[in-house]
């Protein structure tokens, strides 16, 4: 058989998410991962247009052996953790289209190394297609064109919860790593580094209000300077705004060593402290009745025809009917499978490696997340 997909990392939260999506679109997908009972209800609901294989991002070769099994040229990379470089070249030596939720500034710039391979086959990997990065990049590029030059950006994300119940977020890992590690901003286009919990403020959002939040390593510090640095892009930051009851408990974890990467003896057996949190916290059950919503917004500076311009890009996005128990991750989970879909039906016609600042048709992309009830602002007012 054939798929029309290939997911990689598809036993995780934003892999079932995708799975999903693309499933109930009508398309066939082959599910990979390590964990088969959490996708057994996609195998037996969907069962021909299903199919699972056991893959190990340490054994590339099992990566390597799913995609030729698929027979899909569209490899949709949902693995958590630093793979993402690996993943792109194997793609690129098999001559398949590749795309995945986006890696940190070191592993971008490799991946980007792989333009001019992917140029000669003739197939495209594009990095960060979720929500920020993803929507964030699209949006960026929407309100670009309408600047001469562009001076600063200011981008994030805010969310909250109508229970104040702590939810486990798309990658624990993920979320603790941008607590603890240090943050790049580009200062007058230079990198400089700060500790995200040295840097906590509150910012209101009209579709949140006020929260904390906190400057955070992201791709777009690099992937912005390098589009749009001959713009006179000089200074980018991004922040992360959590709700209290979430960002207190996230700090807590952190205080008694659960975001550790070090090793320590459990009774002869060596584990992470961060490894065993990521097991434990998949056991933890959403409340019923709990809903998530999240503001995504690019805050834009600079000129047009000499005089300032000022843009604000939002994406607001409410819970969804039947789509409850992701929460917010749907943000992330939905632009990865609509993009997913653009490559399929042959709308991206950019080959190469790059991030949805270029490539993206912005109106054929915000179109279909207004079909997921996303809407985009514009200084407050709708576009899509």
């Amino acid at each position: 058989m054939k798929f029309d997909f290939i997911i990689l990392g598809a036993t995780g939260m934003q892999g079932r998410i995708v799975a999903r999506d693309l499933l109930e679109t009508g398309y066939s997908v082959l599910l990979c991962g390590r964990d088969k009972p959490r996708v057994s209800h996609f195998l037996r609901v969907y069962k021909k247009r299903t199919g699972f294989k056991y893959i190990e991002a340490t054994k590339i070769s099992t990566i390597i052996n799913a995609i030729k099994y698929s027979k899909s040229d569209i490899v949709i990379n949902c693995i958590e953790g630093d793979w993402n470089y690996k993943i792109f070249k194997v793609c690129a030596k098999l001559g398949v289209n590749c795309m995945d939720l986006g890696s940190e500034i070191p592993v971008t710039k490799k991946q980007f190394s792989l333009n001019n391979i992917m140029k000669r086959k003739n197939i495209v990997g594009i990095t960060g297609i979720g929500s920020v990065p993803g929507i964030g990049n699209i949006m960026l590029r929407y309100a670009s064109e309408k600047f001469d030059k562009i001076e600063n950006i200011n981008l994030g994300f805010a969310w909250d919860s109508n229970m104040k119940e702590f939810v486990v977020p798309f990658s624990i890992e993920s979320v603790l790593e941008e607590f603890t590690d240090r943050a790049p901003i580009v200062e007058n286009k230079h990198f400089k580094y700060k500790n995200p919990l040295s840097n906590v403020n509150k910012r209101y959002h009209r579709y949140i209000g006020v929260e904390k939040e906190l400057l955070v390593r992201h791709p777009e510090q690099y992937t912005f300077l390098h589009y749009f640095g001959k713009k006179g892009l000089k200074n980018i930051k991004f922040y992360a705004g959590f709700p209290e009851h979430s960002f207190e408990m996230i700090l807590s974890l952190i205080k008694i060593g659960f975001a550790s990467k070090k090793e320590i003896n459990y009774f002869g057996t060596k584990i992470k402290p961060i490894n065993f949190l990521t097991q434990m916290l998949k056991e933890l059950n959403m409340p019923k009745g709990y809903t998530e919503k999240e503001n995504l917004w690019v805050h834009i500076t600079g000129t047009k025809n000499g005089k300032r311009k000022d843009i604000m890009v939002e994406c607001l996005v409410p819970p969804l009917r039947g789509w409850e128990s992701s929460g917010c991750n749907i943000d992330t989970g939905f632009p990865a499978s609509i993009l997913a879909q653009m490559i399929k039906k042959g709308v991206i016609t950019e080959k190469g490696c790059f991030s949805p600042e270029i490539g993206v048709s912005p109106s054929i992309f915000f179109g279909e997340l207004r079909k997921k009830k996303m809407r985009i602002y514009e200084n407050g007012k709708i576009i899509n």
